[in-house]
């Protein structure tokens, strides 16, 4: 039996025939939804040739925004990272003549600096590379921004703008460009500076008073400022570590300006950069950058820089002293070539007020019988004077403090003898000047008084721990140590003990 057999005895012509109709209906729904799913599949269609103004086409591109971060020392999250932040590009548009025909765009992404974008558009290949970016460095000592792009910073505001293709996740980055991180009691007087990052040029809340074609540094004289050992460690150093690569060609925004330390350390600051200093928290206009450094960089270690992962050293920091300030003397005399016809000359550094030489004339006396020619004199805020002195001069004593800072004039091979007073002084005199004076190719003698040559033997009996224990003076705290070791206390040499120090300096004069 045949299936038309079967479907005549089930039903009528009429039905037979309604159910013909609705299977053709039913084919050419089917059908129809065929080419509407598999359309794509089926083949090309003509090209419709649709233009866009180049501008907007790389609006369109995408960016790669690149993140990275290196665990560092430090109590909190932040004095735990150095970040890399916001890393993308300069728009730099480079047009080539290709054979490409029709509208096509490729994407190349890897890491945000030095990465591309081509887009070929009615047969010219663009090449869009950018390297606007944004990288932020936490360490054990200072924290620092280096930014490049569309920068502008407003002083009313303590605010730079960098223009970025993405916000900072975070909000904006907050930095005091002073170089003793950590330090609270320093960074209260040092000014708050925040980096914010937006969407677009555009859109920048800051319009544009002024443009400059050289990067800037954006530093603080605030802090310890004023404090000779200071000055050098915490912001002359740390300014020719930022600055130095420039050759010059770089302007210094000064926030916490102080007048007095600008025209202590003139001559530095012009050697370091051809331009005016800007006291950019009174500035009204928005000046605008195309490379930003918020912060100093510098190393942990006082007064030092690591030569293996910086391009200069403190010979070439010392070499740069000498050249800012037209001193002549490059070497310590060499005794054993001298034959005796130049006497060696000794600087012994004079205090007034605390830590200061109770029988300087004593001193002299001694140091003259034994052949120096011998310099004393108290150091002042005239540095060129002071390093003029300093230079002319193969040895140089004195008691610990800022005033020995005053070193890194002295010539090469030339020699340090720090007195160092009772109160535990050995760990502060070997971290401030005794290895920093290694790495500036001086010859380093640590001479530690004992407790008959303090004068803290006149104000308290002999039992008293200020005398038996310092470290129990130590333990109550900075403030308590430094009023009794640092600002009650002089010495009165032991000449004849200390008279073995001198011939020690003069043996190494020999060598």
């Amino acid at each position: 039996m045949t299936y038309d057999t079967i479907f005549a005895r089930s039903f009528s012509r009429y039905d037979q025939k309604k159910l013909g109709y609705g299977a053709f209906l039913g084919c050419l729904l089917i059908a129809l939804s065929f080419c509407i799913v598999f359309k794509p599949y089926l083949g090309s269609l003509p090209v419709l040739n649709m233009r866009m103004p180049v501008d907007i086409g790389l609006k369109m591109l995408r960016i790669t925004n690149s993140y990275s971060f290196e665990k560092l020392r430090g109590d909190d999250i932040r004095s735990s990272m150095a970040t890399i932040v916001n890393e993308t590009s300069s728009s730099e548009i480079e047009m080539v003549e290709s054979d490409t025909t029709g509208t096509k765009e490729t994407i190349s992404n890897g890491n945000a600096i030095g990465s591309s974008t081509t887009t070929v558009i009615n047969n010219k290949n663009i090449t869009q590379k950018k390297e606007m970016k944004t990288l932020c460095h936490v360490e054990e000592r200072t924290e620092f921004c280096e930014m490049y792009g569309d920068i502008r910073v407003d002083g009313k505001t303590s605010t730079v703008f960098m223009a970025a293709d993405t916000m900072l996740e975070s909000g904006p980055w907050v930095i005091r460009p002073y170089s003793r991180r950590g330090d609270d009691q320093a960074f209260k007087r040092v000014t708050k500076w925040f980096i914010k990052s937006v969407v677009d040029a555009y859109e920048t809340p800051t319009q544009c008073d002024q443009r400059h074609n050289v990067p800037a540094i954006i530093f603080s004289t605030a802090g310890y400022a004023g404090n000779n050992f200071h000055d050098y460690t915490d912001i002359v150093l740390p300014l020719y570590l930022t600055s130095r690569q420039f050759e010059g060609e770089v302007k210094f925004l000064i926030t916490d300006k102080k007048p007095w330390w600008i025209k202590k350390f003139r001559n530095i600051l012009q050697k370091l950069s051809r331009y005016e200093l800007v006291d950019i928290d009174k500035e009204v206009n928005v000046h605008c950058f195309t490379s930003v450094t918020v912060g100093l960089k510098r190393y942990p270690q006082e007064l030092k820089i690591d030569s293996s992962k910086s391009p200069y050293s403190m010979k070439d920091f010392r070499k740069f002293l000498r050249s800012a300030y037209s001193l002549k003397k490059e070497n310590a005399i060499n005794m054993r070539d001298n034959g005796g016809k130049e006497r060696p000359r000794l600087f012994i550094l004079s205090r007034k007020n605390t830590r200061a030489f109770t029988n300087t004339n004593a001193i002299v006396g001694m140091a003259t019988r034994l052949g120096f020619e011998v310099v004393v004199t108290e150091v002042d805020s005239h540095v060129a004077k002071v390093a003029e002195m300093v230079n002319s001069c193969d040895v140089m004593m004195g008691v610990h403090g800022a005033g020995l800072t005053n070193m890194i004039f002295l010539p090469e091979n030339a020699i340090l003898i720090q007195v160092i007073p009772i109160g535990g002084f050995e760990w502060l005199a070997k971290t401030d000047f005794g290895e920093p004076s290694k790495e500036m190719n001086l010859r380093y003698i640590g001479y530690q008084i004992k407790t008959e040559e303090s004068t803290l033997i006149q104000q308290y009996p002999p039992d008293h721990e200020v005398l038996n224990d310092p470290y129990a003076i130590q333990r109550r705290g900075w403030h308590e140590f430094k009023s009794i070791y640092l600002q009650k206390q002089n010495v009165n040499l032991d000449v004849d003990r200390f008279r073995i120090t001198l011939l020690r300096a003069l043996d190494l004069l020999h060598q």
